[in-house]
């Protein structure tokens, strides 16, 4: 695999999904709406923006890089071009199965730190940060980046990806969701009275980025599943002003701390969800100490937006629903035999739907709970829907038509209150109220009780499917055959 974004762009550029936009575009509102505008095309390629209004073109923002194109996840995740979504997700589980620790290199021949800035001489507006949205509050150098902070009792190092807005040439913030690692880290270095220790990549490559938006167990390191993706070490140096290590390949970093009762008014900012999420509230600042960058760096940034326009729709679809079926498998729940987190809910939040092979009495229920409650799948998933193992969890088609025939909402949808959400939820209102949720559970399978008498579904043979595909294009008809489930046998 790859070990830098240049590396993964040049495996890109080879499948011909990489576009260099080389007319001057506009840091201010325009790469966002040309972004927004590019990624309503499904499987639209990535954009390399390389003459920024105002910046030398020595600095460079690549927008959509992984966006709805299948082919550029699969590079990303180190899989095969040409897997199914199902076939993705379930590669995806066994790739995560291994964890291989972070190595330290020597910093002199990192990369990252081709240059470095200190005091007096850090300006992050020295890269061309966009604004993406008429009402974002700033410009957002944090959106498609990597927030590495550390516990301080446990040690451990977390990445996560949150959004950060410029407040002045050495100061970004640092909005984090309640319940977010980072926010637990933070609070816990200012109980014991000191400053929070932050890193953020904001030049960072696709894999980082994938990594970096789940939530896996607390008290493993993100660094240590990316590098198990990899099959190999990622690469870190310890910062240059944090004990923080940091990617060695990265484009752009920063290092500062976050001080107690040092806020900023930050937002609003346009969302995943496709709405402006949170108003203007204060939050905790980093003061910036240091910036690590390349050579002619590049900016990543990623455009929140309705689907399938927003940066996180698909990946985040298809590594979310490797971990929600990895939490189910961990749980010891048999019979699963595929799970989705649909992109097109509210960023691969909103909805889950899990395919299930029914087993005993109460099986279906059981795991409608334990999916809605499980560490990958608690945060904000409002619709969690367990359909059969006839049914195709990735084709909404099939799962609307199980809906339809197989549940009975009077005595088969339930509802969990006050459960964990975020602040970015536009229909929890007053503003106040957002961390908390709700979920419907909804079964779409037969009825246990009732499975020798509920109505059979028709479908053709086996031997009939296996017929008139292998006489399709003697009946006239072109293109391939659909893919559809049969009975196994004749004698139906």
């Amino acid at each position: 695999m790859y070990n830098s974004l240049r590396e993964w762009l040049a495996q890109v550029e080879e499948i011909g999904q990489l576009k260099h936009i080389t007319a001057e575009v506009d840091w201010n509102l325009e790469m966002g709406a040309l972004t927004y505008m590019v990624g309503k095309h499904m499987g639209s390629p990535a954009l390399l923006f390389e003459n920024i209004k105002g910046y030398s073109r020595d600095y460079r923002v690549l927008f959509n890089m992984l966006g709805t194109g299948k082919e550029r996840i699969a590079l990303a995740l180190g899989l095969p071009t040409g897997l199914t979504i199902t076939e993705m997700i379930q590669a995806t589980r066994e790739k995560l199965k291994k964890r291989i620790p972070p190595e330290f290199v020597d910093p002199k021949s990192a990369p990252v730190n081709e240059n470095l800035h200190f005091g007096d001489d850090v300006d992050v507006l020295e890269f061309p940060v966009p604004k993406m949205w008429p009402r974002d509050g700033g410009r957002y150098l944090g959106t498609a980046d990597v927030i590495i902070t550390r516990d301080p009792e446990t040690g451990c190092v977390n990445l996560g990806t949150y959004r950060q807005m410029v407040q002045g040439k050495s100061e970004v913030g640092f909005y984090v969701s309640p319940g977010k690692d980072a926010k637990l880290h933070r609070e816990a270095w200012w109980k014991m009275d000191k400053p929070c220790e932050v890193a953020a990549v904001y030049g960072v490559d696709p894999l980082l980025f994938l990594v970096g938006s789940q939530g896996f167990p607390k008290t493993i390191s993100e660094y240590e599943f990316a590098g198990g993706i990899r099959g190999k070490a990622i690469e870190v140096v310890k910062g240059e002003v944090t004990e923080l290590p940091i990617p060695a390949h990265a484009e752009i970093v920063i290092e500062g701390m976050a001080y107690p009762n040092n806020n900023r008014l930050e937002g609003p900012f346009g969302e995943f969800q496709g709405y402006y999420g949170r108003p203007e509230a204060t939050t905790p600042i980093i003061d910036v100490k240091c910036v690590h960058h390349r050579h002619q760096p590049i900016l990543t940034s990623a455009l929140m937006a309705d689907y399938p326009s927003c940066e996180q729709n698909f990946f985040f679809s298809i590594i979310r629903s490797a971990k929600i079926w990895d939490d189910l498998d961990a749980l010891g729940i048999p019979g699963i035999k595929g799970v989705y987190s649909h992109p097109a809910a509210a960023g691969g939040f909103g909805v889950v739907i899990i395919s299930m092979e029914q087993q005993y009495a109460g099986h279906a229920p059981q795991v409608l709970a334990l999916a809605a409650q499980c560490p990958a799948a608690a945060y904000y998933t409002k619709w969690i829907i367990a359909v059969e193992e006839d049914v195709d969890p990735t084709n909404m088609d099939e799962v609307l038509w199980a809906m339809s025939t197989r549940c009975n909402p009077v005595e088969d949808i339930d509802i969990l209150r006050n459960t964990w959400s975020t602040y970015l939820d536009p229909t929890q209102n007053p503003p106040e109220e957002r961390p908390y949720g709700s979920k419907a559970l909804i079964n779409a399978c037969r009825e246990h009780k009732y499975l020798d008498v509920f109505s059979v579904r028709s479908r053709i043979t086996r031997s009939m499917y296996d017929s008139l595909s292998q006489r399709w294009s003697e009946l006239g008809l072109d293109g391939e055959p659909p893919v559809i489930r049969t009975f196994e046998k004749d004698n139906i």
